[in-house]
């Protein structure tokens, strides 16, 4: 199966707020993830966002109330694209293994053209109420993911020798992996990596 949910893409999952000339809130956003991926998101003060952005702290504010509003939107752009895959209705018809290879292939789309969201995504601790709460949709989404694979190993499409949750950890940590490695614009397109991974996941190393 080739077929790739049509997720939107774009960094901002609120409405562009105007402010100062020359930048609105989706353009302070991209910037803010790249600097919160470069210096952690809690080593990251209103000041450094400012020196990155070339605008003064003040200014910041005409975009955002806050620099926890700013992580909410970036985690609600990341998660909102792996929700999206699973609320598609290829999701949940046909045969569950064509169903885990539909969300497996938009997984990999949404985390190749929302790069810098995933990657902040992946690297929360959990510190603050945001990141917890967005930890917690994370773990929902993979809960989902398991589930499509018990029933792929119900249905005798996959091995029943592992355990569901064991594959969901191993799936995810091949495809979260992308954020260390891959880059956009690279020899490797999207569908490539795409192809690649699902080759791998369902039919292993070996020649067939």
């Amino acid at each position: 199966m080739s077929s790739t949910p049509a997720a939107a893409s774009g960094p901002a999952s609120a409405g562009t707020r105007r402010g100062r000339p020359g930048y609105d809130q989706q353009s302070v956003l991209t910037i803010a993830v790249n600097v919160f991926n470069k210096h952690g998101y809690e080593a990251t003060s209103m000041g450094i966002l400012a020196e990155n952005l070339g605008i003064t702290k003040s200014a910041i504010y005409h975009h955002v109330p806050s620099k926890g509003d700013l992580l909410r939107l970036a985690l609600d752009n990341a998660l909102g694209g792996l929700e999206a895959v699973l609320d598609d209705a290829r999701a949940s018809s046909g045969p569950a293994d064509e169903q885990l290879e539909f969300v497996l292939r938009g997984t990999i789309q949404v985390l190749t053209e929302r790069l810098p969201f995933v990657t902040l995504l992946l690297r929360l601790r959990g510190n603050t109420e945001i990141e917890r709460d967005a930890l917690a949709r994370r773990r929902e989404f993979d809960h989902r993911v398991a589930k499509l694979v018990d029933a792929a190993r119900s249905e005798g499409s996959l091995r029943s020798d592992i355990d569901p949750r064991t594959t969901t950890r191993l799936l995810f940590g091949t495809i979260n992996s992308i954020v260390e490695w891959y880059k956009p614009g690279g020899p490797i397109s999207p569908d490539q990596l795409a192809d690649d991974i699902i080759s791998m996941v369902f039919h292993g190393l070996h020649r067939s």
